[in-house]
């Protein structure tokens, strides 16, 4: 497995959880403390820490303490890596939907002769 294959598992791994997604869609609109960020969730503090290391092992989040505040903030360049290959992924499939559509659209042809 190449560096962009493990780095896109890990940033997917990341974001297949609903709790650290939402994080995610907080943390876009600017940066937030933790505490402020685990408020809405009904788990222990350590366990909501778990998915900020989540997503701060993926690259998806920064952490920085002052004082006895950690702040979060949302690192969208990574994002990037996902982007890449959701574009690849959108050519590779719209190529094989074009070369479906022409051979349809060429046995429909053919069969107006008969």
């Amino acid at each position: 497995m190449d560096k962009y294959e493990a780095s896109l598992d890990t940033l997917f791994h990341a974001l297949a959880d609903p709790t650290r997604r939402a994080v995610v869609q907080r943390l876009v609109k600017g940066p937030a403390p933790v505490k402020e960020l685990a408020t809405p969730y009904d788990m222990a503090l350590p366990s909501f820490m778990k998915h900020l290391n989540v997503l701060e092992q993926a690259g998806l989040i920064a952490s920085e303490k002052q004082g006895r505040v950690r702040t979060c903030s949302f690192n969208p360049d990574k994002l990037e890596t996902a982007e890449k290959w959701f574009d690849e992924q959108r050519a590779l499939w719209a190529s094989r939907f074009d070369n479906l559509d022409n051979l349809l659209t060429s046995l429909q042809g053919g069969n107006d002769e008969t």
